[in-house]
């Protein structure tokens, strides 16, 4: 061995050691919970592996993507079972580049152009709706069922018009939405599916009689690896396809809005950088530098990237423990019917639960901002579901005003009741026996009181 390659070697060693020794001494004695200890409704599950996988990318002092980001990609594609991963940093740039990608000038006539319509619903997050909006597409908002949260199948023909050109939802809180009956209803009408997955990594629908993964049924799926979500890198996100040229779109509107698809510190992948006509420019004009698309820079670096691959190998586990702690609270808060209304898993699927859904029922005898501040007060931290009705925000406001911007199909009158009456708390993986019997009897305690 070269000696510089084995001094190399050796003092990568030596750092691996400290860093494990560190990790030992900061993270490695978990406190024993006590009841009235905070609660959360999520957080990073991870040990030395992460670590060490972030410092041997720190030695190589790549600062943007490189072989970590590589690796991810090609593995977290296999797990899934898409053919492309391409990474981002962030849930919200997933939808974004997603959304970008679907208006491009080489999709022909399919593309999505300004004034056309996605069929989408208000409640949810915002950043499944704001890349239609920010675009200059219209955003058509369709109301929920109750008790999946998720779309109300039986409007979307309601919901169509000749403008209608995608359908963009998200699975709430990793409840699977009725795929069959979307995915069937975007092949009629030959409409773009995005599925926002940054909610329900490791959820399965059974379709055809396979069992699919969710994000891989539509044409594009988006994941976010932000510290709540079922995996993390700290800031990152994913799309995902088995559509080559939908996936260079993807990279293209990512990296700049650049024509060219050479990684990252290397060129002339395609054997043809000088000798291409691209527009206007001289022939053989650099194909690193023709852009194709008004892109963005929304790139993940090679530190995030390797966080991510030793969280990857942890994920099976993950889901499986937000299944298991899910069900210990649906069984355990089981008698809370009459007051309650509790989640139901949409048929034909195998959630990843983000987290546990409550709305409480208009006849009971306290409200939900009752029960929420109660279950606060002892430690237990809650959540809402996200925007509740989007359109009812601030940043609707001038749109409202205008009447013009969105469309709405029916009165949203699920999704107000949702914005008014529903919560949910946490499943994560941390989350040990102890916290949730405290969660169960909190809760219980409270609405039998």
């Amino acid at each position: 061995m070269n000696r510089n390659n084995q001094k190399e070697r050796e003092l990568r060693e030596a750092v691996a050691a400290a860093v494990s020794r560190y990790y030992s001494y900061k993270f490695g004695q978990r406190k024993e919970y006590r009841p009235g200890d905070r609660i959360s409704y999520a957080g990073r599950i991870f040990n030395e592996e992460e670590m060490l996988s972030l410092v041997d990318s720190c030695l190589d002092f790549w600062l943007t993507t490189g072989r970590y980001a590589e690796r991810f990609e090609r593995e977290f594609a296999d797990f899934i079972g898409a053919r492309h991963c391409s990474l981002t940093n962030s849930g919200s740039s997933a939808n974004l580049l997603a959304f970008y990608a679907l208006t491009s000038p080489k999709l022909g006539d399919r593309r999505i152009k300004r004034g056309d319509e996605v069929i989408t619903v208000a409640a949810g997050f915002p950043t499944t709706v704001a890349p239609i909006i920010q675009y200059g597409a219209v955003p058509v908002f369709v109301d929920v069922t109750l008790p999946t949260y998720n779309i109300d199948c039986n409007r979307l023909e309601e919901a169509v018009s000749e403008k209608t050109k995608a359908v963009m939802l998200a699975h709430t809180l990793g409840n699977p939405f009725d795929l069959r009956t979307v995915k069937e209803f975007c092949d009629r009408r030959n409409l773009w599916l995005i599925e926002d997955n940054c909610d329900a990594l490791g959820a399965r629908y059974l379709l055809d009689g396979e069992w699919r993964y969710t994000g891989t049924i539509g044409h594009f799926g988006t994941s976010s690896f932000y510290p709540p979500h079922h995996m993390t890198m700290g800031e990152g996100g994913a799309v995902y396809t088995n559509d080559t040229t939908l996936k260079r779109l993807v990279e293209s509107f990512r990296d700049w809005g650049r024509d060219c698809w050479c990684p990252s510190g290397r060129d002339n992948t395609c054997g043809d950088r000088f000798t291409q006509q691209f527009g206007e420019l001289p022939y053989g004009y650099d194909h690193k530098y023709v852009y194709s698309h008004f892109g963005f820079n929304l790139k993940v670096t090679d530190m995030q990237a390797a966080i991510g691959c030793a969280q990857l190998r942890k994920l099976p586990g993950f889901i499986s423990a937000r299944r298991r702690n899910w069900q210990i609270l649906r069984d355990g808060l089981s008698g809370l019917g009459g007051v309650l209304i509790l989640p139901e898993a949409t048929e034909f699927t195998e959630p990843s639960w983000f987290g546990f859904l409550m709305t409480v029922r208009e006849e009971a005898p306290f409200t939900r901002d009752q029960l929420v501040r109660h279950l606060e007060s002892r430690g237990i931290q809650t959540r809402m579901l996200f925007a509740g009705n989007l359109v009812k925000h601030p940043c609707f406001n001038e749109m409202r005003s205008r009447n013009e911007g969105f469309r709405i199909v029916g009165d949203l009158a699920v999704t107000d009741h949702i914005m008014r009456n529903t919560f949910w708390v946490g499943v994560y993986p941390g989350m040990t026996d102890e916290m949730l019997g405290f969660m169960i009897d909190t809760v219980t305690g409270f609405c039998r009181r």
